[in-house]
């Protein structure tokens, strides 16, 4: 019998704590679509401070924020964007860029890290001699730390590099930073350092830093003029926004460092224990923040296994897990177990979960 749940499905489901919900009651504001929210001015101010940008603005969400940045940084319709081909732009925000923006994606293959090799980049801005039938390159995208890659970091010399790469051709730099702070913490190094070479880059507020709602976008103060007109097209423009980012700025001054540490470090307990369980394996070096990717094996490497996944117990008891992370299962072509399957076991043993097609599940 189930006594208690463990929610893993992601670390967008943090609530905001009694310290969040005291600061939105008493929160002071004011019409921010005029400019007049301190609470907003504040939030703002301070992360732009700690991302070491001249600029910030509160978005209603990392989505909406990426989507501004890019049309920034790209005004003329026909423009184009390198990203990665497993990017979150790229798969999982709904084409925006091209839809809204009528903006092109060239991607670059994403390695296992995170990264795209600096060489096929470079290879991949169009040549200005042929703007009579190619797009014109204006902007890279990249993702710290990259989600659909296992919550991997992105170093500051890799950074670096495609921002020299992008200075060279004349181009802007983005970067996807919704968990930008786990990245700084992993790697031990300052924030503003990891979006130095940028010329923008989006944070969430309402993953791992646990806020309620939204993201900021920081950059210049000509982008952030520019992003706050497209925020007010785009329907993000709120009025009294303050009560919002109250809370953001009590996660951004209480929570980086005390609570994304600890969940860098159940994570990884959590891997190890997954690593224990039949049928599943875990790539432990590879866990460096809040995500994990399980690979649920085939017959042929799992002997005495029934059709169905029948988990084993961890060697520590489920309730050390209470924190902020993502768990990916794969589960390999020619294995009997399958994502319906795994998804009703794991409900079962109070683990809940969110499928995301017939062979892999989000929890």
């Amino acid at each position: 019998m189930v006594t208690r749940t463990v929610d893993l499905r992601s670390d967008t489901v943090t609530k905001p704590t009694e310290a969040m919900r005291a600061a939105m009651a008493s929160a002071e504001v004011d019409d921010d679509v005029l400019m007049h929210d301190p609470t907003a001015f504040r939030l703002e101010t301070e992360m732009a401070k700690v991302m070491g940008k001249e600029a910030g603005l509160f978005v209603p969400s990392g989505t909406m924020g990426n989507l501004i940045s890019v049309l920034v940084h790209c005004e003329i319709r026909g423009s184009e964007v390198i990203i990665g081909d497993n990017s979150h732009i790229h798969i999982y925000e709904n084409g925006g860029i091209s839809t809204i923006g009528g903006v092109h994606p060239r991607t670059v293959k994403n390695n296992q890290d995170g990264t795209m090799d600096i060489d096929l980049i470079e290879a991949a801005i169009r040549d200005p001699k042929g703007e009579i039938v190619y797009p014109t390159t204006r902007l890279i995208c990249l993702e710290n730390t990259h989600a659909n890659c296992g919550g991997r970091c992105l170093s500051v010399e890799y950074t670096d590099s495609v921002g020299e790469i992008a200075k060279k051709h004349g181009l802007k730099l983005h970067i996807d930073g919704a968990r930008i702070f786990n990245a700084a913490v992993a790697l031990g190094v300052p924030v503003r350092r990891l979006v130095q070479a940028a010329d923008s880059a989006s944070v969430c507020l309402s993953k791992g830093l646990g806020a309620p709602v939204g993201s900021v976008i920081v950059g210049s103060k000509e982008f952030i003029k520019k992003a706050r007109r497209l925020r007010k097209t785009l329907g993000g423009g709120m009025r009294q926004v303050g009560v919002l980012c109250a809370a953001a700025l009590v996660a951004l001054q209480e929570n980086v460092l005390v609570m994304l540490d600890g969940d860098h470090k159940k994570a990884k307990l959590l891997a190890e224990g997954l690593n224990q369980l039949k049928g599943l394996r875990v790539d432990v070096d590879a866990v460096e923040t809040n995500i994990v990717r399980a690979v649920a094996l085939s017959q042929s490497h799992v002997s005495n296994t029934t059709s169905c996944f029948n988990p084993t117990p961890f060697t520590k008891p489920l309730n050390y897990i209470d924190f902020d992370a993502l768990v990916y299962f794969e589960i390999t072509e020619d294995s009997k177990l399958d994502a319906a399957c795994l998804l009703k076991k794991l409900e079962e043993h109070g683990v809940l979960v969110m499928p995301e097609s017939s062979t892999s599940l989000d929890v």
